[in-house]
């Protein structure tokens, strides 16, 4: 009788401290299971405690949940300051927020822009002010966006998201070349479409109809470019979107 082993890979990050923001659910929430499987030890926030609570018994594994909202920068900061305190260090950051309201140019006001970019990009610049001077100082860091496909192939109706995360990528792929001698690696992935809440609620029942991922899936990728293994990936925009994206460049 044969007998099939499979072998699990093991990323070198067990007994690494990580905090993924807005991860009550969707993305978010898949990325800080992925982790917390690998042995790192997660920190996780939302803006509701029976909902982060629900959230970090999911991912188990001694999870601490935190009431923090990051759609501004002095809570994308706070988060990452009571992560570390909680935790005790930092090595690895995924930074995450919501999506702004759908609209177009003629649909969105001028005065919706500021809330969008602070949502989208400086609360992403706000984590990594936090987090990555300490990564440096040590010699080993991981920060890993969830950013969306929209900064390769805009997205129709959704002009606020499209502006700011495609400055928070410019952002990131800057820090990622300052940072890179330090041992620090700063990446973006860009999720297509995931069977998530967000989706749901921009698509409605049209979502039922459409090829989507896996949020797990795409938690299992996170996991990876924060791993012992991906150290010498760095500055990279990665499009997780089951090949949706289809351009050359």
């Amino acid at each position: 009788m044969w007998v099939i082993y499979r072998a699990r890979m093991d990323l070198g990050i067990q007994g690494r401290k990580g905090a993924v923001a807005a991860a009550s659910s969707g993305l978010g929430l898949a990325s800080a299971k992925a982790l917390a499987a690998e042995g790192v030890e997660v920190a996780i926030c939302g803006r509701e405690r029976a909902r982060i609570d629900e959230a970090a018994a999911a991912v188990g594994h001694g999870c601490v949940g935190l009431v923090c909202d990051v759609g501004s920068a002095s809570g994308a900061t706070a988060f990452v300051e009571e992560a570390t305190e909680a935790l005790g260090g930092l090595d690895i950051l995924v930074t995450n927020a919501g999506g702004p309201p759908p609209g177009n140019f003629t649909t969105t006001d001028l005065d919706a822009y500021p809330t969008a970019l602070d949502l989208n990009l400086m609360s992403v610049v706000a984590m990594c002010k936090a987090a990555v001077p300490a990564m440096r100082a040590v010699g080993w860091g991981r920060v890993a966006a969830i950013t969306s496909l929209a900064v390769r192939q805009p997205i129709a109706e959704l002009i606020l998201s499209n502006t700011a995360r495609a400055g928070a990528t410019g952002f990131l792929k800057t820090l990622a070349k300052e940072v890179a001698s330090d041992g620090v690696t700063v990446n973006s992935l860009q999720p297509g479409l995931h069977r998530t809440n967000r989706v749901t609620a921009l698509y409605g029942a049209a979502a039922d109809e459409m090829t989507m991922g896996n949020a797990d899936d795409f938690g299992a990728i996170v996991a990876f470019v924060c791993s012992q293994q991906a150290k010498f990936l760095t500055g990279a925009q990665i499009h997780v979107d089951g090949g949706t994206y289809q351009a050359l460049l």
